[in-house]
């Protein structure tokens, strides 16, 4: 298993090949979203949250799926519009992935591995946080209910902000 973040590569949402690699150094939130979910105003949210620690090294890595009850049927225009439109979103958002099962992304596969939810490493819904350290490291998993706000501490205390 690989033993960082960094090695991996997506595709952006816009279909260019994204390194991790790219957001070395910073404190990344990767999550997975969805434009037609009850969690959906949780764009909000996490957008306050990267304006917020952006300048202090903090990203956060958007990944559409449609696997939890078909809440992102939509293209990448669509689902680029509904975020950008609707939320405001300005971090990055990559094209949509598969987080569960044989067909999930790389990323998810690692994520799920190193941090496990309560019951099983699978993802339950739409908007479970990931968050990685400035090493690349991960470092807490959040359920897809928890707010965005509630991950201020985590933030501050991975980017090393007392």
């Amino acid at each position: 298993m690989n033993n960082n973040f960094y090695q991996f590569e997506a595709k952006s949402l816009n279909g260019k090949p994204v390194s991790m690699e790219t957001y070395k150094g910073k404190a990344i939130l990767v999550v997975n979203t969805a434009s037609k979910c009850g969690l959906t105003p949780q764009y909000e949210g996490l957008e306050e949250l990267y304006k917020k620690y952006e300048d202090k090294g903090f990203v956060i890595l958007g990944f559409p799926c449609n696997q939890f009850a078909n809440q992102e049927p939509g293209d990448e225009t669509s689902i680029s519009e509904g975020c950008l439109i609707n939320y405001g979103v300005t971090f990055p958002m990559f094209a949509k992935v598969d987080v569960n099962g044989e067909t999930a992304h790389p990323v998810f596969k690692y994520l799920t591995t190193e941090l496990r939810g309560l019951l099983s490493k699978k993802i339950k819904w739409n908007f479970t946080k990931f968050l990685i350290d400035t090493k690349g490291r991960p470092y807490k998993r959040f359920a897809p209910v928890t707010k965005p706000a509630a991950l201020e501490p985590y933030i501050r205390k991975v980017l090393g902000i007392s």
